[in-house]
């Protein structure tokens, strides 16, 4: 039984070493903004779709979460080095707040499978209509914008980007995923 205690132990410390990690390096990736109107170009994405398929549901949930605390509570973590509660108010709000149902949806479509690129492909997609979909709502809210405004300044112009990004994230993680041992 204690063998047991400690192997959970030492799993649980190692998500917790990997998860934030994962937090760290979002961080890093939004630090890389390049403004292109109120939504800038960042690789924070390409960390969370990373987290989601490496890290699953549950400790990817924990990972986004440090990261969206982190930068709530002061740290400058978010895209080109900003932070506090008020980016959650302003036009990025949406597109960081989907960033928890986009690694849950990619963790859980692709963990529990027998890890097909099909499946990883599959969740990234997912993922990114989840952050898309807070994302542009969440823009067209707070600008008032109309609908067609609101996708074509929020989301059309990073469709090519981020499909390079969810690529690069599901090639990293099949090459990684043996070497992260989680439970889900």
């Amino acid at each position: 039984m204690r063998m047991k205690r400690q192997k959970h132990s030492l799993d649980t410390l190692r998500m917790t070493v990997y998860a934030s990690l994962m937090a760290a390096l979002t961080a890093a990736g939004a630090l890389i903004a390049l403004p292109i109107g109120p939504i800038p170009v960042v690789l924070q994405n390409l960390f969370v779709m990373l987290t989601g398929l490496l890290l699953g549901p549950r400790w990817g949930l924990a990972s986004v979460g440090i990261y969206l605390l982190a930068g709530a509570a002061g740290l400058p973590v978010f895209a080109g080095g900003s932070a506090g509660i008020g980016r959650f108010l302003g036009p990025t709000g949406g597109y960081l707040l989907g960033f928890l149902p986009a690694v849950l949806i990619i963790g859980l479509i692709s963990g529990n499978r027998q890890h097909h690129w099909i499946w990883d492909v599959l969740a990234v997609i997912c993922g990114s209509l989840a952050v898309y979909a807070l994302g542009v709502t969440w823009l067209k809210l707070i600008t008032r914008m109309n609908w067609t405004t609101a996708v074509a300044v929020g989301m059309l112009p990073f469709l090519a980007g981020d499909a390079l990004k969810a690529a690069a994230a599901i090639v990293v993680a099949r090459a990684l995923r043996s070497r992260v041992v989680h439970r889900r």
